[in-house]
């Protein structure tokens, strides 16, 4: 299981460069005018993680594949898209079909770069986003809601539970909040069914100029506070970096982000905060054939863990050998561990950690 992140923003704030800088394609136009993105380019990345690597060595495997995750770079949003302007009805329709949305805003000043509103101000843009976003889920919810109401009333029970839910969100977002924040306690799931977008967690990304790309600036801090403020979180990246760094041999790497006084890309950094955001965790199988990561929620219990590789892992699912990561690193691998007494055999209940190094045992 990997994460798909939509990347939004209005226009000309760097989310076709970041992207393509994520992808290392070219695949998304990158221009100096709005909607260049006319379609939602999507792009599939390996996901980095040292771990991987360390166990491709002890296992002696012949290949290391990563788990990885999508970007869908999405048109540039405008004030107005809830009513359909600019590619409001396309963005929106877009947007419904991630799991996490990556807000880039732009926290940089170049007057050969135009901005829709005329000025820079990162706040000013991340509200405007997200009210075009709570106008789409209110325009929405209502006409379902006068529905649910006309059934309710005719004794209909399901109506009745169901306005439950949605009556709290609907006086929130008329009041201007998210729907994430009037979701009843216990209804998380329910309330993703009704595919709301602003019950999807967000990630701000602080596209700085270069010079700032270590420490931030006086535009990304105002958007740590409001990040900090709302329970989202928030990256500070250069896309004009990253987009060097895509086009560099692997080994080049690390002294040029050196030089620069940052220890990872962004890349990396997104990928660290989006799986903190989406709870996600990594379990990994060792043979001889592969190293492979997979990615699966936190909470995940074993049987599900183990039909993340395939349905038949899960339907007859009968035990799982399990090593930690620190334990097969530390006793060489899988026979050490055994010898050790550090592999354990799990049951159905076993909640799979980050981490663990896993065989299924399964009879179809």
């Amino acid at each position: 299981m990997g994460f798909n992140c939509g990347i939004v923003g209005l226009p000309n704030v760097g989310k076709s460069t970041l992207f393509n800088a994520l992808t290392a394609t070219a695949s998304a136009q990158a221009a100096n005018y709005p909607f260049c993105t006319i379609e939602p380019n999507v792009g599939r990345v390996g996901v980095p993680d040292p771990r991987l690597d360390m166990l491709t060595r002890i296992g002696k495997s012949q290949k290391t594949v990563p788990t990885s995750l999508e970007f869908v770079d999405i048109a540039g949003l405008v004030r107005g898209a809830s009513k359909g302007e600019g590619l409001g009805n396309q963005f929106l329709a877009n947007i419904r079909e991630v799991d996490a949305i990556v807000h880039v805003l732009r926290c940089f000043e170049d007057s050969d770069v135009t901005h829709v509103e005329g000025s820079v101000d990162p706040v000013r843009d991340a509200e405007t986003v997200e009210t075009e976003l709570m106008l789409a889920d209110l325009d929405g919810l209502e006409k379902r809601q006068v529905g649910l109401q006309k059934r309710a009333r005719s004794g209909d029970k399901e109506a009745a539970q169901q306005l439950v839910l949605i009556d709290p969100i609907v006086a929130a977002l008329q009041a201007g909040k998210p729907a994430r924040t009037a979701v009843p306690k216990g209804e998380e799931e329910a309330a993703r069914r009704l595919q709301l977008l602003t019950t999807k967690p967000v990630l701000y990304v602080c596209n700085v100029e270069e010079s700032a790309a270590a420490t931030g600036n006086a535009h990304s801090a105002k958007v740590f506070e409001r990040a900090a403020a709302e329970g989202a979180r928030a990256v500070v990246v250069s896309a004009a970096i990253e987009a060097e760094i895509s086009q560099m041999p692997d080994a080049d790497r690390p002294d040029f982000l050196a030089s620069l006084g940052l220890e990872d890309s962004g890349l990396d950094r997104v990928i660290r905060a989006g799986y903190a955001l989406l709870g996600l965790v990594t379990y990994f199988t060792v043979g001889p054939k592969e190293a492979r990561a997979w990615t699966i929620t936190r909470g995940t219990k074993a049987p599900a863990a183990a039909g993340v590789i395939h349905g038949d892992f899960e339907r007859g699912f009968i035990a799982a050998e399990t090593i930690a990561y620190d334990d097969y690193v530390a006793l060489g691998g899988e026979q050490g561990a055994k010898e050790a007494g550090r592999m354990r055999v799990e049951g159905k209940e076993y909640v799979v950690k980050d981490g663990d190094i896993l065989l299924f045992r399964f009879n179809v």
